[in-house]
């Protein structure tokens, strides 16, 4: 109990920052609420340099606090209506993910950039943004640094693909008597939730489609949300078994265990999406959930302030080249995979 007195001081001013952070992302969904938690984070760390009370709060809300927001993210998915309406955008879906993840660890080698942020990167961009980054960076142990700069390398290519997109879909040959089309182009080739959201509700206001792109986009994006699942067990298995090669060349034994790797939020994360699928199927109406779904949003602003305020602003600058190059690369990729895909399908 008294450990967790201890916490409380920092998770105060990671909620402090997290408000306002929140409010502003509200008037702003482009960018939204994570985006400015961090950066706000980052600015005020350059000033408070010393954390002294707070320290403990705040690490334990970058890591505990995260993993309980990826957990009620879960109370989102119904899994009945994504298997029911995304199966058709699955073969691109798994094509786009696999294609960012490819283009990431050959960009990790190619130009030698840290593997925790190529990770994150690849994660980020190929499956939902700062949602996959939050519950893939506990499991790789990554540092907040890392963090820090795979959010502003998705979010620099959000902000691109929810004003371009749009334009891009008309100046292609998008239908536009039908949201169908660049629905599933918005829901498989932007990664974050508020992204979608903008570009296929720009492109129904375009061409009056009521919200047909924008319900379409958000189910293949919902779609696309269940890969963190085995992509947080894969990269789970691979790290512990990675760490306990180095353990085992000193003591020569196997140390590896898969209940230590299993990482315990995620299992959680799978019953609150089996809860909401098993609610809805008996008659529970989906909006139930809706406030379980916005805390985690929240709670998602405030790790992501406590991630701002253990990050170094300058380093991220300095060193942000080449994440920025592997977030370009990836985000082409994809959006090439996407519209090929589609044209094969005839989709569009």
């Amino acid at each position: 109990m008294n450990s967790f007195i201890a916490k409380i001081p920092g998770i105060i001013a990671c909620f402090a920052i997290a408000v306002p952070a929140w409010l502003i992302g509200k008037l702003i969904p482009v960018i939204g609420g994570p985006v400015f938690s961090i950066l706000f984070g980052m600015v005020l760390t350059l000033f408070w340099t010393e954390k002294g009370v707070f320290g403990k709060g705040i690490k334990f809300t970058s890591k505990y606090i995260l993993q309980t927001a990826v957990v009620l993210l879960g109370f989102g998915l119904n899994l009945g209506v994504i298997l029911e309406t995304g199966v058709q955008s699955l073969p691109i879906i798994l094509c786009t993910i696999s294609t960012s993840l490819i283009l990431a660890y050959a960009m990790h080698k190619v130009m030698k950039v840290d593997a925790n942020s190529a990770t994150l990167v690849g994660v980020g961009s190929s499956i939902c943004g700062g949602s996959a980054i939050a519950a893939t960076a506990p499991v790789i142990d990554a540092s907040d640094d890392e963090v820090a700069q795979a959010i502003s390398v998705i979010f620099f290519f959000n902000v691109i693909a929810a004003l371009v997109f749009p334009i891009f879909g008309h100046a292609i040959g998008m239908s536009t008597t039908s949201g169908e089309a660049f629905g599933i182009f918005a829901g498989t080739a932007v990664n974050d939730t508020s992204s979608v959201t903008a570009a296929a509700s720009t492109w129904d206001s375009m061409w009056h489609l009521g919200t047909q792109s924008l319900d379409k986009a958000v189910t293949v994006k919902l779609t696309r949300t269940l890969a963190i699942i085995p992509i947080t067990l894969i990269l789970a298995i691979y790290t512990a078994k990675k760490k306990s090669s180095s353990e085992n060349v000193a003591s020569n034994e196997n140390s590896f265990s898969l209940k230590r790797a299993f990482p315990t939020f995620i299992i959680f994360f799978i019953l609150a999406s089996i809860v909401t699928t098993v609610g809805v199927s008996v008659g529970l109406d989906a909006k139930v959930f809706d406030p379980l779904k916005t805390l985690s949003k929240f709670l998602i602003v405030m790790a992501m302030s406590a991630i701002g305020l253990n990050s170094n602003i300058v380093k991220l600058i300095k060193t942000g080249g080449k994440p920025l190059v592997l977030g370009a690369t990836c985000w082409i990729g994809i959006t090439i995979v996407s519209l090929l895909l589609q044209y094969v399908m005839e989709l569009w």
